[in-house]
């Protein structure tokens, strides 16, 4: 047998480890060119939709016009007008319960059932029932305005409308309402069918970040003797913390903005009971030809998203840093 001479340490050769490699590629000397043909298209989209028709809306803020002769300018008087505007702060009174129908309770609930359905459902009875769960939720979220009105019309009408109908059948008569055309019910009315349409935005979301959760975390919690409010608290909503606040950000800048379903189904009626700043723009624009002053209400909505979008993003960055900081 040969014998393998020693070779002291200090004295062996090192192999030289080859640099890291930094994983987004560096633009070289004089390269940014290239980078910077790849992103004009999207400058141009943005400035043509969004940047001109956003700085022409401030501008007929000031002014006052009816869509056929010049516009006007009349300086601040519009914004006057407006802070006066009994109609305008109704309607924003009525964005506040959209919040509640579009963000609390699809969050809330969406949040829940995707649970449910990720610790549960798919573990005990396989991922195709919980899929064709989640595809069931989502369903409301691609069918159009329109088509859905169509359908919640017809179950809300007040003669022969398959709610008022189901109620008299079982001997709940004294319960059937005018629901889409009474001040007291309308509101309400659809707040139900707008919570019924985006509660499957948020059950999506969240089963898709579920999906990064070890089971193996569920399973020890589960031997711990973790019950499942347990284990949703201390495993589902500090994993997918992240998740929950787009979500909430991005269905609370639908609700401050929602329009289709208000046009649909009640036309912000009865009297101002379901009219929103949207709608009322529009109205503005469209109906009484005040575009001036319509152009005042959108730009009013647009300031108010920026400043609860720079809100969201702030408490965002602030959970994160707590979270890293260990707190």
């Amino acid at each position: 047998m040969t014998a393998v001479p020693f070779v002291r340490p200090e004295k062996a050769t090192r192999t030289k480890l080859p640099p890291e490699e930094p994983l987004i590629p560096q633009r070289g000397r004089g390269g940014s060119g290239a980078y910077w043909l790849y992103l004009l298209p999207g400058f141009v989209l943005l400035t043509v939709i969004v940047l001109i028709p956003l700085g022409w809306n401030i501008f007929l803020s000031f002014t006052e016009w009816r869509g056929i002769r010049p516009p006007e300018f009349i300086g601040l008087e519009n914004w006057i007008e407006l802070m006066g505007d009994a109609k305008f702060w109704t309607s924003f009174g009525n964005s506040i319960w959209m919040i509640v129908a579009m963000v609390i309770f699809p969050t809330v609930i969406g949040l829940i059932l995707a649970a449910l359905l990720f610790d549960l459902v798919g573990r005990k009875f396989g991922g195709r029932l919980a899929s064709f769960l989640r595809a069931t939720y989502y369903l409301p979220q691609i069918l159009p305005a329109a088509i859905a009105g169509i359908v919640i019309g017809w179950i809300l009408r007040p003669q022969d409308g398959a709610l008022n109908t189901i109620l008299e059948n079982i001997g709940l008569g004294a319960l059937t309402r005018n629901w889409l055309g009474s001040p007291d019910t309308a509101l309400a009315s659809l707040m139900v069918v707008l919570v019924w349409i985006q509660i499957g935005y948020p059950i999506v979301v969240f089963m898709a970040a579920l999906q990064r959760v070890d089971p193996e975390l569920y399973e020890a919690a589960e031997l711990d003797g973790a019950n499942w409010f347990q284990r949703f608290r201390a495993i589902t909503v500090s994993i997918i913390r992240p998740e929950i606040y787009v979500v909430t950000l991005t269905c609370t800048i639908a609700a401050l903005k929602v329009f289709g379903p208000v046009y649909v189904l009640t036309r912000g009626g009865p009297g101002d009971a379901t009219n929103v700043p949207a709608y009322y723009a529009y109205t503005e624009f469209f109906q009484s030809q005040q575009v001036g002053y319509g152009a005042t209400i959108a730009t009013a909505l647009t300031i108010v998203i920026a400043i609860v979008s720079v809100l969201f993003i702030r408490a965002q960055n602030a959970a994160e840093r707590k979270e890293r900081a260990g707190l």
